[in-house]
């Protein structure tokens, strides 16, 4: 079966094992890099148009009472304010409807103020800079 295929296609295995020409990679990556504006990551996030505008507090957070050493000290973070809250009748649970309301405590830390200020810039979002915020 494998011999019909081959006197078909005489040269498919020959292209499929000889590398590119290497100006052809570089032109094709040249043309993918493309400059990104301030803001225009929200763009194309998927986030509903009113969510993009919001205003976020960066800040480091402060030592817990059981911690001794200075292992997640200085570390920044980013939370965004929180809006749309209410309670669910049924379950009493306090339910949402902002995309955002769990993003800031679950993975938005940074190693320095200027980093976190940057990532806000670069989604377009409107930053106050804080030491210490506490919930």
């Amino acid at each position: 079966m494998a011999s019909p295929l081959r006197r078909s296609f005489p040269s498919l295995g020959r292209a499929l094992l000889t590398p590119a020409p290497a100006r052809m990679l570089s032109a094709e990556a040249s043309d993918a890099l493309v400059e990104i504006k301030p803001g225009e990551i929200g763009m194309v996030s998927g986030i509903p148009e009113e969510h993009l505008r919001r205003k976020v507090v960066i800040y480091s957070p402060a030592r817990t009472a059981s911690q001794q050493g200075s292992g997640k000290v200085g570390r920044w973070k980013i939370n965004f304010l929180s809006t749309q809250k209410w309670e669910n009748p049924l379950m009493g649970w306090t339910s949402t409807g902002d995309p955002y309301a769990n993003v800031g405590e679950a993975g938005l830390t940074f190693n320095s103020a200027e980093s976190a200020k940057a990532f806000a810039e670069k989604h377009g979002w409107n930053y106050v800079v804080g030491l210490v915020f506490s919930l």
